[in-house]
């Protein structure tokens, strides 16, 4: 099962991460300290939250990876295509802008936050790295999961066909319709194939980033991509979602890290 539960925390994890014992975690809302609209676990700290109980949150979720709040390595998400290499933990020092990390330093924790882009992990068993990103509509036809794989290539000499890559929980097709200027914005990076990611639904068209992400890292080379499959519009008793809760709502998260 995708599932586990570590206290009162609800965990999914990826079946092929598992196998290879790796550290990771998609937090489900479920387990923290939060009241409405964030309830409970929320670990976005510029939604409206109280700093203090974002702390507590993120201190309770890396534990359950038994990870600490001083091994975290976070960035500033804008929709961009920059890759982060971390380099080790930047406690308190101002986030960098980006969208996708990568690293092969087991002191660092990756920590990203979404409330229905996409998370896609990334790890090579043989160059033992590991990377995390960030997509929304605006990162997928910047490509930023194509560019992480690139990234990977460059700094650790990963090969496409060693790396895992996991699409975890995110808004499904059929809850995310989009208008004309994200339309034409997908023809353009995606051209021919385009039609296969853009779905006509009740009068309108629907994005499937699903497709999409899965298309950019099977382009890469990548050798396995696992897809959860789970909407976070459909299940908001775990998942924080913009279009689900109207706006107005959390941030869940995603770690890894690799255990020296």
């Amino acid at each position: 099962m995708p599932f586990a539960q570590r206290g009162e925390l609800r965990l999914f994890q990826f079946e092929s991460l598992l196998r290879h014992n790796l550290n990771h975690a998609i937090f489900t809302r479920r387990g923290g300290i939060s009241p409405d609209p964030w309830r409970s676990l929320n670990l976005g700290g510029t939604v409206g939250d109280a700093p203090e109980r974002v702390a507590e949150n993120k201190r309770l979720a890396l534990a359950s990876l038994n990870r600490s709040p001083e091994s975290v390595c976070e960035v500033w998400q804008v929709h961009s295509s920059r890759v982060l290499l971390a380099e080790g933990p930047r406690g308190a020092q101002p986030p960098i802008q980006a969208d996708a990390m990568i690293c092969n330093r087991p002191e660092v924790t990756l920590l990203m936050r979404f409330a229905d882009c996409v998370p896609i992990l990334l790890y090579d068993p043989v160059r033992s790295a590991i990377g995390a990103v960030h997509t929304g509509w605006l990162g997928t036809v910047r490509k930023v999961a194509a560019e992480t794989v690139a990234q990977m290539q460059q700094a650790f000499g990963s090969r496409p066909a060693d790396l895992l890559a996991c699409i975890g929980p995110s808004i499904g097709p059929d809850h995310y319709p989009v208008g004309p200027e994200v339309v034409e914005q997908v023809r353009q990076a995606f051209g021919e194939e385009s039609e296969r990611h853009l779905l006509p639904r009740d009068g309108q068209v629907c994005f499937d980033l699903w497709s999409a992400n899965h298309s950019l890292l099977s382009e890469s080379g990548v050798g396995t991509i696992e897809l959860s499959g789970v909407c976070t519009a459909c299940h908001l008793e775990d998942w924080f979602s913009h279009r689900g809760d109207r706006g107005k709502t959390g941030r869940f998260g995603a770690a890894l890290a690799l255990d020296g």
